[in-house]
C-alpha cells in the first residue's frame, strides 16, 4: 500500500504529510525543506519573524528544495497580512494560517492564486472556508500542539468535515505513526499534519537541550495553560509553565505583536527563550502525545519509518 497523493490548488504533494510550521523559529528552512524533499509540504514558522527573516528563510529552503514549501502565521499576530503579503511576493507555494481567523485573508492568496489554507476545528468553520475561498483546511482537534480551538479529538472532527466541503480536509493532531496516518485517511482525511515528530527531528531549529526536554518528558508533564492570544496552548510542564497558571507574569517591555494580548505574559518571547534552549524560563508548546517519541530522527528517517508502517497496513 502506498501514499496517496495530495493536492492543493495546483500544488501536489506525493506524499500526504504537512511538517507543522512550529514557531519560534523552530520550523525554518532546513526542516521545511528537508520535508519538502521527502514529497511532503514543508511550512517556515514566520511567526515572530520580521520581513526580511523571512524572506531569507525562504529563499534559502527554494535553494535547498524543489518540493512544495509554505508558511504558518497566526492571524492573531498583528503583523498578520503584512507577512502573507511579503511570503507571497517571495514565492511561496501556500499560506496556512492559525491561532484565530480572518474573512480577510483569503483575498491576500486570490491575485496571485496562492492558497490560503486556515486551520479550523469544527465542520462549521470548514464550511465557511471553502464559501470564502480556502483551497483546504487542516483540521485540528485536542491532541495538537499550540494553540487550540477545540476540546475535541481530530477523529470525530474529521468524518464531520468530511461531509461538509468538498476541498481537502488534512488532519492534525497526534498524527506519529503509519498506522494513524491510514486512521484517518480512511476517516475522510485527504492528508495528515505532523508536529511533534519533526519538533524533535534533527533538522528542527529546536536547541539540542529543548530536543532532549521533549524526550524526556512524561504523559503527566502535558499540560494545558491560557496563552496571551486567548486561546489554551498545550506545552510541557516547566518552571515557566506553572508560573503562568499560577497567575500573570506580565512582560517588563511589550513589542504589540499581537493584534488583541491579554498580557498575562509574552508569548513570542517565552517561546523564543525555549527554541534557544532556556526549559525554565521558555514556554515549550508541544503535543499531547509528544511522550511517545523517544529518539531524535532525521526527515529522511522519520518519512522511511513511516512509508514502512504504512506499507505493511
Amino acid at each position: 500500500m502506498e501514499f496517496p497523493k495530495l493536492k492543493i490548488g495546483e500544488k501536489i504533494a506525493s506524499i500526504p504529510i504537512i511538517q507543522g510550521g512550529m514557531a519560534i523559529r523552530l520550523s525554518t528552512a532546513p526542516l521545511a525543506a528537508a520535508v519538502a524533499n521527502e514529497g511532503g509540504i514543508g511550512l517556515i514558522a514566520a511567526s515572530g519573524m520580521t520581513h526580511d527573516e523571512l524572506r531569507y528563510e525562504i529563499k534559502l529552503a527554494r535553494h535547498l528544495s524543489k518540493g512544495i514549501v509554505g508558511i504558518n502565521i497566526m492571524v492573531a499576530a498583528t503583523d498578520f497580512a503584512g507577512i502573507v503579503k511579503t511570503a507571497i511576493d517571495a514565492g511561496i507555494d501556500l499560506v496556512v494560517a492559525g491561532a484565530g481567523f480572518s474573512r480577510d485573508m483569503f483575498a491576500l492568496g486570490k491575485e496571485s492564486g496562492t492558497p490560503i489554507v486556515p486551520i479550523v476545528s469544527t465542520a462549521k468553520l470548514a464550511k465557511i472556508s471553502e464559501k470564502l475561498g480556502a483551497s483546504a483546511v487542516i483540521v485540528e482537534g485536542k491532541e495538537a500542539g499550540g494553540h487550540l480551538g477545540t476540546d475535541t479529538s481530530v477523529r470525530e472532527i474529521i468524518p464531520e468535515v468530511r461531509k461538509a466541503v468538498k476541498i481537502p480536509a488534512i488532519a492534525a493532531g497526534g498524527v506519529l505513526t503509519g498506522k494513524d496516518i491510514k486512521d484517518l485517511l480512511d476517516m475522510g482525511a485527504n492528508g495528515v499534519q505532523l508536529g511533534s515528530r519533526f519538533a524533535s527531528s534533527v533538522e528542527s531549529n529546536a536547541a539540542p537541550a529543548l530536543k532532549e526536554y521533549y524526550l524526556k518528558s512524561k504523559p503527566e508533564d502535558i499540560t494545558l495553560i491560557h496563552s496571551p492570544v486567548g486561546l489554551p496552548g498545550r506545552a510541557v510542564r516547566s518552571p515557566f509553565s506553572e508560573r503562568v497558571m499560577k497567575g500573570p507574569v506580565p512582560p517588563d517591555k511589550c513589542d504589540a505583536c499581537l493584534k488583541a494580548c491579554k498580557h498575562n505574559f509574552c508569548i513570542i518571547r517565552a517561546l523564543t527563550r525555549a527554541q534557544q534552549g532556556d526549559v525554565e524560563t521558555g514556554l515549550v508548546f508541544t503535543g499531547e502525545y509528544m511522550p511517545k517519541i523517544d529518539k531524535i530522527l532525521s526527515v529522511k528517517e522519520i518519512f522511511a519509518q513511516l512509508k514502512s508502517e504504512f506499507a505493511a497496513l
